[in-house]
């Protein structure tokens, strides 16, 4: 058995230890093992008004007791957001509708003929499927090189016109919708009828110089999968 006095000593030893475990490793502050308590365990020493003695080593990064001059009680650290992805633009979608003039109008001619309008007809069922959000169309006439410029202008800018009214009379919206007349600007014939000089052989041979275009501008929506 151990005798008194190893006792004594080994519970003095365990006072000790346990006093400076409790005692923080500060080294701004003078700190005393007997001033220990709940609300002070770094064992600091304070003056009689409860301020804290600093030692020659004290500086503001130091102060780091609550309850001293100079701490500052650290802020929990905001979570920081996830990026959110930006919104995928949307897509810009043109098409071009051709049809020959021909099948149209009759030669010189701007008034629709009856497979004309059954032409558009087919035309418009065309557009409507396409259906770009926010769309608009331009009708553009071509001519011939045959006849003036200002001839073929005025021919082209009518021809134009009479398919925007009949497009219109189907439904189409007439604020979404204009006729340009180009005459006989970007032939797709080339120089192919330069050879030919008897009329009616030229007439026929730059036929495909004669068509209506339907110039259709317009965005379609992106899609988004909603995330689950």
């Amino acid at each position: 058995m151990l005798s008194l006095k190893q006792t004594m000593m080994s519970l003095a030893v365990v006072s000790a230890l346990s006093m400076g475990s409790a005692i923080a490793a500060t080294t701004a502050y003078s700190t005393n093992g007997t001033n220990v308590a709940p609300t002070n365990v770094e064992g600091v020493v304070k003056n009689s008004i409860g301020e804290c003695w600093r030692t020659g080593t004290w500086s503001k990064d130091q102060a780091t007791v609550e309850g001293c001059d100079g701490y500052v009680k650290p802020q929990p650290v905001a979570a920081t957001p996830a990026p959110v992805a930006p919104a995928p633009a949307p897509v810009v979608k043109n098409k071009t509708f051709s049809l020959q003039a021909d099948v149209l109008f009759d030669f010189n001619k701007a008034s629709l003929k009856p497979a004309g309008k059954d032409a558009l007809d087919k035309l418009y069922q065309d557009v409507v499927n396409f259906d770009p959000k926010e769309g608009e169309a331009v009708v553009v006439g071509y001519t011939d090189r045959i006849g003036s410029d200002k001839y073929n202008n005025a021919l082209s800018q009518k021809r134009a016109q009479s398919v925007v009214d009949y497009l219109v009379g189907k439904g189409a919206p007439a604020d979404k919708i204009r006729a340009e007349g180009r005459g006989k600007a970007d032939p797709v014939t080339g120089d192919t009828c330069n050879k030919i000089k008897a009329r009616k052989q030229l007439i026929e041979c730059l036929a495909p110089d004669r068509r209506v275009e339907i110039e259709v501008k317009g965005v379609k929506e992106v899609v988004v999968p909603a995330t689950k």
